[in-house]
């Protein structure tokens, strides 16, 4: 091997190195990408192609941190560019397509229900970036944003014309402050990042997977809402159904074991004399 070959392959190995810590950052610009090409459809009126471009950018999101912890390039501006990205696409990006679908024309000063949900969405990646090495990985600290932003735009994918249903408008006011709300909850939502793609799967996975592309692609609207409907109320349902107060089975008591507090002791009878012999009565003879 020539010392020119031996020379070139550290340097082809930095490009590569490089080349890993970008591809990160490329998914992140898509994301931007989507979330700026879905407000222009909102101003040409087209929310059903928005609401797509959401989705899109929804699943290109979860790509880029997937990409960095399998490549080992996870950095601290990757994580700081990735979350002003999701401000924009998950954060103003469907606000302000709620705004233009059908909010302005309910009140003068109903802009601030969508500034509610972009304020909640800063905040909620904000605590996020504060907390990512605090808690625990397999959940999230309140609604994620993607999936709130996928719960409002699978309304407009619902229902992209608000003009033949008015009671939407008022649904969508209060899904923009319920889901702003869940963002900065407390509740513990299902992370799905212990999920591993890369595992052997058994053929009977075939079954489920065949069935929900046929309902997706049949029913593609009530799907979208259907998913994101769950997937948001999953966590305060769950954590309402452990409240509720449950029968402990009862257990019997070890023996040996001190009696609980309160509890009454059973009086065991005293065993009786035995009868004496006529001897015994009359004393000697």
């Amino acid at each position: 091997m020539s010392l020119g070959a031996e020379t070139n392959r550290p340097r082809l190995s930095r490009r590569l190195r490089r080349g890993a810590y970008l591809l990160p950052s490329l998914f992140t610009i898509g994301n931007v990408l989507l979330g700026f090409y879905a407000l222009k459809c909102g101003l040409d009126g087209d929310f059903q192609r928005a609401a797509l471009m959401v989705f899109v950018a929804a699943v290109t999101d979860s790509l880029d941190g997937r990409i960095a912890r399998m490549t080992g390039t996870e950095t601290e501006f990757g994580k700081e560019f990735d979350s002003l990205a999701d401000v924009i696409t998950f954060g103003v990006t469907p606000a302000l397509l709620a705004y233009l679908w059908g909010i302005r024309d309910l009140a003068p000063r109903a802009w601030l229900v969508p500034l509610f949900y972009v304020v909640a969405t800063a905040s909620r990646l904000a605590r996020f970036n504060v907390q990512v090495k605090t808690i625990d990985s397999r959940y999230f600290v309140g609604l994620p944003a993607p999936a709130a932003a996928g719960a409002i735009c699978s309304l407009l994918f619902f229902a992209p014309d608000p003009a033949w249903r008015d009671w939407l408008q008022a649904l969508m006011v209060v899904s923009l402050l319920l889901i702003g709300a869940l963002m900065v909850s407390t509740f513990r939502y299902y992370a799905f990042k212990k999920l591993d793609l890369r595992r052997r799967w058994s053929y009977r996975a075939a079954l489920p997977l065949a069935l929900i592309v046929v309902v997706v692609f049949y029913l593609p609207q009530a799907t979208f809402l259907a998913i994101t409907v769950l997937y948001t109320l999953s966590a305060p349902v769950g954590f309402l159904w452990n409240k509720l107060p449950r029968r402990r089975p009862a257990t019997a008591p070890v023996p040996g074991s001190p009696p609980p507090p309160g509890a009454t002791i059973p009086q065991s009878p005293l065993p009786e004399d035995p009868p004496s012999s006529p001897r015994q009565e009359g004393g000697r003879s």
